[in-house]
């Protein structure tokens, strides 16, 4: 595959780093994350109106650019670069997807634009405890009259408190289901959780005796759990390209440290034992930035209709291989960053530790590194995990 940004892209990449770096210095991370919503709205809608990202791969029968994923990750690898505090995750990578490989138009037809254009924010509600995939699913369903009733407790869920809409993952008589659940429904209540990367919110979604019509349904009877499973392999896809964001900035902030810092008379970048370190940690980053883009280009065909089926089939593999290597790239890159930082690494007033605590939670989030691994190792193997 060509990894070589085309000109548009380059364009997207240049104009998305000018603006992070404006609008998502470290004060503004620090006040969002002191904030209940952990985000500006007035940004968010600026980013909307100005930048279009939420629509960035969004067809334009929809509202959207009908770009592809490969421009959604440059956008999201410059995310994780600047910590950028906004639903635009939950949004573009967790609801969207869900919505533009559901089987029931209807849905699509009604929420679609409202992402678009940044007048609705979205995300994914399916994890009950914390297992991984499909297994994490417990909410139930059950038909009722001409519609269905939906119950149970739903945690992790990113940016949960401040959604308008929660796509929904329960388990019925005949499976998964998935489901378009306006935040305000009757029986929908939701609660902030403490967390420990501050610069991204969490809630738990609690459903009591949820009442939903026939058109809130995503999947067609008995494709839910692939249809889901196939939006958390594109969401993982998502997570690597900011998670390089992420290991790219902890570079950058290191380097420039490690080269005004003096000892013995010279910069410390001067010693072979900190250009070694420095050198293992661009190593990281390259080949964790080498690993998303492959996997964004795999969900790309994924992703759109008529895409390439060959290399589609390749999604499974490609976004377990991409979340764990960047994964524990960005884990690597932000612990050697506080190391190399010296006394100060850990420190409130320094940028290192929001970015440690980033990496800790993306981790784990969405399955570790090792969840991922066993899951290569089974399908290469044909060997049940």
């Amino acid at each position: 595959m060509e990894f070589a940004f085309s000109d548009e892209q380059e364009m997207i990449r240049e104009s998305a780093e000018s603006f992070l770096a404006d609008v998502s210095d470290s004060a503004a991370v620090r006040a969002a994350m002191a904030s209940e919503r952990g985000y500006d709205p007035e940004l968010w809608q600026r980013l909307c109106r100005e930048m279009v990202w939420p629509a960035i791969h969004i067809p334009e029968a929809h509202g959207g650019l009908g770009l592809g994923f490969v421009e959604l990750a440059i956008l999201l690898e410059q995310m994780g670069r600047r910590l950028f505090c906004s639903p635009f995750f939950a949004t573009a990578c967790l609801a969207t997807p869900a919505l533009l490989l559901a089987g029931n138009e209807a849905p699509k037809a009604r929420w679609l634009p409202q992402l678009a254009d940044g007048s609705l924010t979205a995300t994914l509600a399916y994890a009950s405890n914390s297992a991984n995939g499909l297994e994490a699913v417990h909410a139930s369903v059950r038909a009722e009259g001409k519609g269905y009733v939906i119950e149970g407790r739903l945690r992790q869920v990113v940016d949960g408190h401040s959604a308008g809409l929660l796509i929904v993952a329960a388990r019925g008589a005949s499976g998964i289901a998935l489901f378009a659940v306006p935040a305000d429904t009757p029986g929908v209540r939701r609660r902030l959780l403490p967390t420990l990367d501050q610069t991204r919110k969490l809630a738990e979604v609690e459903l009591a005796h949820v009442y939903l019509g026939p058109e809130a349904r995503l999947d067609e009877d008995g494709q839910g759990a692939a249809l889901l499973e196939k939006v958390l392999q594109l969401a993982c896809v998502a997570q690597a390209a900011e998670q390089v964001g992420g290991a790219q900035q902890a570079l950058d902030l290191t380097l420039a440290y490690v080269s005004e810092r003096q000892q013995f008379g010279r910069s410390i970048a001067s010693f072979q034992a900190i250009k070694h370190r420095m050198a293992d940690m661009m190593l990281q980053v390259e080949c964790a930035r080498s690993a998303a883009l492959y996997a964004a280009c795999v969900a790309e065909e994924a992703l759109v209709a008529g895409g390439d089926a060959q290399v589609a089939a390749e999604l499974p593999l490609a976004s377990a291989l991409a979340k764990a290597r960047c994964s524990e790239a960005f884990f690597h890159c932000a612990a050697e960053s506080i190391q190399l930082h010296g006394g100060v690494g850990f420190t409130w007033e320094y940028d290192p530790h929001l970015y440690f605590k980033r990496a800790r939670a993306s981790e784990a989030f969405l399955g570790a590194p090792s969840w991922h691994r066993e899951r290569i190792a089974t399908a290469l193997l044909g060997e049940p995990a």
